[in-house]
């Protein structure tokens, strides 16, 4: 499998989570159920974002640099990042609630521009091989068999 493929996979786990997340917050009565969502989704992006990071975004640097659109992902992992971890440390219900879902949303266009352009711009630059190691590894670090 190609680590491009896993990853794509993993999108797919986290649209369910973006939607349960979308339907139940505005339900959420407390502050703390509602850190309790977004800490579950910070954890798992994080995770995500590093092997992104480790298992694609390095690869790719030699061949079409830090900048342009590998920049443009760092940045927004960074954004979504500290945007979830900031959210325990706010006062309210609806403004913990109010950034979750914004985060939410974010989060969705930035899995958008992935999916559209870096995906397939890793898939044009890195030879089947070197996709299908990759995606050896990713499946190695995941503790899952391919």
């Amino acid at each position: 499998m190609k680590i491009t493929d896993a990853l794509l996979g993993e999108h797919g786990v986290f649209y369910a989570q973006f939607h349960h997340i979308e339907q139940s917050t505005p339900v959420l009565e407390t502050r703390n159920e509602i850190v309790v969502q977004a800490e579950l989704l910070a954890s798992a992006l994080a995770i995500h974002a590093q092997l992104e990071e480790e298992l694609l975004f390095q690869p790719l640097d030699p061949h079409i640099g830090e900048m342009g659109p590998l920049l443009v992902m760092r940045g927004e992992h960074e954004e979504i990042e500290g945007t979830l971890d900031r959210i325990p440390h706010l006062d309210g219900v609806r403004e913990v609630r109010e950034q979750l879902v914004q985060i939410v949303g974010f989060a969705r266009l930035h899995f958008a521009k992935e999916e559209q352009v870096l995906y397939p711009l890793a898939e044009q630059t890195l030879d089947e091989e070197r996709l299908i190691s990759l995606g050896s590894e990713w499946a190695t670090r995941r503790r899952v068999m391919i």
